[in-house]
């Protein structure tokens, strides 16, 4: 019989005490921002009915797909937040107060290759409005989003966000290359998407691939990744169409970024498409200054999933914000903290006639509310010191005949050193 194989399946994570303190350290700043900006939270089940994913999710995540058929039925780990939470608005629209400000934590995963800030799962934090058309909702996300960077302790500089319209990148294309199959767009975007990972030439040539799902002409499909290299918002809006709604929204949404404080922050970036195929309108990402890592987070309008699912039609955008990218630059600007325990006593007997009191007086002090360990088994004082001053523990409290005798436990403030009695229950 084989050794059972002790380290996690690759690409996942354990999760240790320490970890999940760090874990929960960053969990609790993105309920905070979360809260600031009048979210609520929900959830949904980490295993959907992988039709939710496979029908307009796109083919990069359906072939990133954990799924499996079980009873007859289509099962898939969710790989990404939005579908279900479109399954949870259609579910209940119309007794929905919109606009909609919900917000969660969920467990993901995707099977793809691991780099560094790339797992096959992770956490993610997802904010979203549901019923609400204007970019004040891209412009309130992206403020969380910095709101976020900002308590996590990262300078100004370290995290730029960039910005680009679908609807902006459709209006031009349809008049070029895409007049005749307008479907052709959806895959076009989840191609152009890849240009960071495989360069301009693999894109072009997979856009011009005659049997691929855009199939333009290698001219076209030069001139379409040259487009990609705008950085200017203004000549984004001069190769649009006269009124532009795409380049309206955009100038508004810098406009509102700057009521914000964090307009120089952003920046208009043409490369910017998004791998899913649901977006329709404003796209943003953020990127380490350094260029380093990763996306730290990604998100835009998606207006018309729900119609794509077979519900009624509602506005939305959002944004996912995931775990481990982050954690990644926060440890190398040396920003991850080593969050304590957070406990407040230890009660240690010095033997076995002395635990029923110290029971009872653990038992009390729990249910004061405050956090106790209660030292089990038969060590020696100086091993409980030790223990208890690396566990952070703010008082020791000893048990020993005398102190039974007297009805009292001797309490040491770890900080000082400072002992005085602590009355044991009656």
């Amino acid at each position: 019989m084989s050794k059972p194989r002790l380290q996690a399946p690759r690409g996942t994570r354990d999760f240790y005490p320490e970890d999940l303190r760090r874990r929960d350290w960053l969990f609790a700043h993105f309920r905070e921002v979360a809260r600031r900006f009048g979210f609520e939270e929900v959830d949904a089940p980490l295993v959907e009915h992988a039709e939710l994913f496979i029908r307009k999710a796109g083919e990069e995540i359906v072939d990133q797909l954990y799924h499996f058929t079980l009873h007859e039925r289509h099962l898939a780990l969710r790989p990404e937040f939005t579908p279900s939470l479109a399954r949870l608005v259609m579910a209940r629209a119309g007794s929905l107060r919109l606009p909609l400000r919900w917000f969660g934590i969920p467990q993901c995963w995707r099977y793809e290759r691991t780099t560094r800030g790339r797992r096959r799962e992770h956490y993610q934090w997802n904010m979203d409005v549901w019923g609400e058309p204007s970019v004040t909702a891209e412009a309130e996300l992206i403020a969380a989003v910095f709101s976020l960077l900002d308590r996590l302790g990262l300078a100004p500089g370290d995290v730029r966000m960039r910005v680009s319209s679908r609807a902006w990148l459709e209006e031009l294309l349809h008049d070029r290359y895409l007049a005749e199959h307008p479907e052709a767009f959806a895959p076009l975007c989840v191609v152009i998407d890849k240009l960071d990972k495989i360069g301009p030439e693999a894109v072009v040539e997979q856009l011009s691939d005659r049997d691929g799902p855009v199939g333009l002409d290698p001219g076209a499909a030069k001139e379409a990744v040259e487009l990609l290299g705008l950085r200017d918002l203004e000549e984004a809006a001069r190769l649009a169409p006269e009124g532009s709604t795409a380049v309206a929204d955009l100038r508004r949404l810098f406009e509102l970024l700057d009521a914000y404080g964090v307009a120089e922050r952003v920046e208009f970036d043409a490369s910017v498409v998004r791998g899913l195929a649901y977006y329709t309108g404003t796209v943003f990402e953020a990127f380490d200054a350094g260029g380093q890592l990763r996306a730290i987070c990604g998100g835009g309008r998606y207006d018309r999933l729900l119609e794509s699912l077979g519900g009624s039609p509602m506005p939305a955008v959002g944004f996912g914000f995931g775990d481990a990218v982050v954690g990644e630059l926060l440890a190398e600007k040396d920003l991850l903290p080593e969050p304590a325990r957070g406990l407040d006593d230890v009660v240690f007997a010095f033997g076995e006639a002395e635990r029923p009191a110290a029971v009872r007086l653990a038992t009390r002090l729990r249910g004061e509310g405050r956090s106790v360990e209660l030292v089990l088994g038969s060590v020696r004082l100086k091993r409980a010191l030790a223990d208890a001053d690396r566990a952070g523990a703010a008082r020791l409290l000893m048990l020993g005949p005398d102190e039974l005798a007297r009805g009292v436990a001797k309490a040491r403030d770890l900080a000082t050193g400072e002992e005085r009695d602590e009355p044991l229950p009656g």
